[in-house]
């Protein structure tokens, strides 16, 4: 599999309940806890509301609007309003206006060895994402970083997962910005002469 193109949707988050209720009627509120979690400030000013996990932001909609319940509120995207009937109390209630879901397309292909991915033709690419593991020992991944720079390419996002069954042991997944393909073939070239692993994860067009 490879990643082939990456979009960011900007999130809104609205107060959606039955029709005629008011804010006043409401005693819970209900939302996937990536939801909430990004909707403390509205939260903190409305203390008499409880916020409740629930499994989806439109499921918690769907749920309010099957059983009737009047005192009860979903936080979700507009479109759950319309999906299932509900009506829009207040708007905007996301913490930070900056708020987006990245995605990624995922294609499946076939590589030539592992790690490797077909060369990329299309001249608009400057972004790479990429998978690679360091010996646990005191400064291997500050070099794995000095390498990138070298390469003279942009870390804009780094994050890690531990190994199963290695304790101390991680993945770090990277984003890469590059001007030219050439960057980034020097790169990966280099992280294979330091890491144990390195798998590209794929390019494409930044969002």
């Amino acid at each position: 599999m490879t990643c082939c193109l990456e979009s960011l949707l900007r999130i809104r988050f609205n107060l959606i309940a039955m029709p005629g209720v008011q804010v006043g009627d409401l005693r819970q509120v209900l939302s996937h806890p990536v939801a909430l979690a990004q909707c403390r400030k509205f939260l903190a000013e409305h203390r008499g509301l409880e916020a409740v996990p629930f499994y989806d932001t439109a499921g918690s909609v769907k749920h309010l609007m099957t059983a009737g319940l009047r005192d009860v509120a979903g936080i979700a995207p507009e479109l759950a309003a319309t999906e299932y009937g509900g009506e829009i109390l207040l708007r905007g209630l996301e913490d930070h206006t900056q708020n987006f879901t990245r995605f990624h397309l995922i294609e499946l292909v076939e590589a030539k060895r592992v790690g490797a991915m077909p060369p990329v033709a299309d001249s608009t690419v400057n972004k790479m994402s990429v998978a690679f593991s360091v010996e646990h020992r005191p400064g291997t991944l500050v070099a794995a970083l000095r390498l990138l720079v070298d390469a003279g390419v942009d870390l804009t996002k780094i994050e890690s997962r531990p190994v199963p069954g290695r304790p101390w042991e991680y993945v770090f997944y990277v984003d890469v910005r590059f001007d030219n393909v050439a960057r980034a073939d020097e790169a990966l070239a280099a992280l294979r002469t330091h890491c144990g692993m390195v798998k590209e994860l794929g390019r494409y067009r930044a969002a």
